[in-house]
């Protein structure tokens, strides 16, 4: 599984983990979420991803399909925007081209732990002391924090207790009252926003694993307005009895759907117990890349990716370890699978190919496969796929199938998610960060139908998972934030320039939101930092 690289940018040893033992979004940016009393319209059934309360003042971008608010009062209700994962915020007006060079930081607060993920944000919540935005962050000993959007002071926390790290982020229930966040007790909690009373009942804290010595859930919580998904995997090292599986929670009721990318043919959470019916010998095939579950936009089904297991799907098998599995919604039906022909080879040389999740395309209107899927992985390539057919074969447990392959040309393995951005023309660029730098890639669709990656630029601008605000790449690298000009890698601003005010900490697997003309930047000195233009720069 996660053989975390050899440099500082993402290698975190077993004795950091001791240590921190012992211690104790939907698609882009959507509208500010109306307060728990306000009534809501039902959202467009083709946006499966969108809560019921932007239809009231938000339209349908009939080129990209994204929401586009008519307000600046947004929310960021999970890592990469939600559900599809787009990590574009194309509701970002604030900051632009020709003022980025003016941000200065704003404040800079000690957090009581790492958060070791990404903030989510939402604005107009219901305090004690008046309407806020406020920032939530989960950090590595299982604790949820609330900020002060405009100040970082503190609002609220709340502690769990268990065994070991997570390094996940939480995310915002579609009704503006509820922020879930995952625990060291193996639980996802559901608290109030406002002053983080938790809910209880109704399936509420919901179990997501039974072996928490061994399963942990690393990636960050992804939510629609139906259902909200959590993935494991096991701990650096890859050590203990662990699988990797997703559960579903139905939002409205509490319910959970399991399923397990070993043993699949088991509908409930696993257990290390070799005479129970929900045991399973085999072990890893974890779920730990940083998008952990990426939602469709067009058909809402789920797809996610596997790290380094035994596959045997192809025979007969239950097994999908590295593997990229489409299920539907409600996780109950297994729809597609890709598994590459050299699963075997990457098993052995720790070459996960879950080490990033699917990226998913807009629609390429002129090509043969219009849906596509791109799959970076630790052996240091990108896989094109057509999310429509992603063996080539019609259906699941096929080898093989990926429409193109391509070297990273910057090297090193991927342990980022990569993002997908359109440009004023259309033209779909995908940019991969990792240890060893940034690639830029187009989407092209020959006159035949035929769409392939092409490699425009590489630089060595090394970074966590990239963010896209109006037609700005951020970069979040070892001491430093970095805003870039996308279509040539130019640096537009750095953190570590004397007009920014100082810089940031070191990174793990921290990355950035920007929001409302502010860029929030949690690192791995346990601060987080927040950037805006001046008052007298618009």
């Amino acid at each position: 599984m996660m053989n975390v690289g050899k440099t500082h940018a993402f290698a975190r040893t077993k004795e950091i983990e001791n240590m921190l033992k012992k211690s104790s979004i939907w698609l882009v940016a959507i509208l500010s979420l109306l307060l728990p009393f306000a009534s809501c319209a039902s959202a467009p059934t083709a946006q499966t991803t969108l809560p019921s309360s932007v239809t009231q003042t938000a339209q349908l971008s009939p080129t990209t399909g994204l929401v586009i608010p008519s307000t600046s009062l947004i929310a960021w209700p999970a890592f990469d925007g939600g559900g599809s994962r787009a990590g574009v915020n194309t509701a970002e007006h604030t900051i632009t081209l020709g003022n980025v060079g003016h941000l200065t930081r704003r404040w800079q607060t000690h957090l009581p732990n790492t958060a070791d993920s990404s903030p989510v944000f939402q604005s107009n919540v219901p305090t004690s002391a008046g309407p806020k935005s406020l920032l939530f962050l989960t950090t590595l000993n299982g604790s949820l924090l609330a900020l002060d959007a405009a100040t970082g002071t503190l609002v609220w926390s709340k502690e769990t207790h268990g065994p070991k790290i997570t390094h996940s982020s939480p995310a915002l229930d579609p009704s503006g009252q509820f922020v879930y966040s995952y625990g060291l007790d193996s639980k996802v909690h559901k608290y109030a926003v406002g002053n983080g009373n938790e809910m209880n009942g109704a399936g509420w804290p919901a179990q997501i694993t039974l072996m928490n010595e061994d399963e942990k859930e690393s990636s960050a919580l992804n939510i629609t307005k139906e259902y909200l998904y959590v993935t494991t995997s096991g701990y650096i090292g890859d050590g203990g009895h662990y699988e990797g599986h997703i559960v579903a929670i139905q939002l409205a009721t509490g319910t959970r759907t399991v399923f397990n990318s070993l043993c699949s043919n088991i509908h409930q959470l696993l257990v290390n117990t070799p005479t129970a019916p929900n045991y399973c010998q085999d072990i890893q095939s974890g779920v730990w890349a940083r998008a952990g579950a990426v939602v469709d936009p067009t058909t809402g089904n789920v797809f996610f990716t596997t790290g380094n297991g035994p596959y045997n799907a192809n025979s007969g098998g239950s097994n999908y370890g590295d593997s990229v599995i489409e299920l539907s919604p409600d996780l109950n039906h297994l729809i597609d699978t890709y598994t590459p022909e050299n699963y075997q080879e990457l098993d052995q040389n720790d070459a996960d190919l879950g080490s990033a999740s699917p990226v998913l395309l807009l629609k390429q209107a002129t090509s043969s496969t219009p849906y596509l899927a791109v799959q970076a992985g630790k052996d240091e390539k990108l896989r094109l796929l057509n999310r429509q057919n992603l063996s080539g074969q019609g259906g699941p447990s096929h080898v093989g199938g990926e429409l193109q392959s391509v070297n990273l040309p910057q090297g090193c393995a991927v342990l980022t998610q990569p993002v997908a951005w359109n440009d004023a023309s259309g033209i779909t660029w995908i940019f991969v960060t990792n240890d060893c730098g940034l690639s830029a890639f187009k989407v092209a669709t020959n006159t035949s139908g035929k769409t392939s990656l092409q490699p425009i630029y590489t630089n060595q601008m090394s970074g966590s998972s990239p963010f896209i605000a109006n037609s700005i790449l951020f970069i979040q690298s070892n001491m430093a934030l970095h805003a870039l000009d996308p279509s040539t890698g130019a640096t537009l601003w750095s953190s570590d320039q004397s007009s920014a005010g100082s810089s940031i900490g070191g990174l793990h697997w921290e990355s950035p939101i920007v929001v409302n003309g502010v860029v929030y930047v949690p690192d791995e000195n346990g601060t987080i930092t927040a950037y805006g233009l001046a008052h007298t720069q618009t």
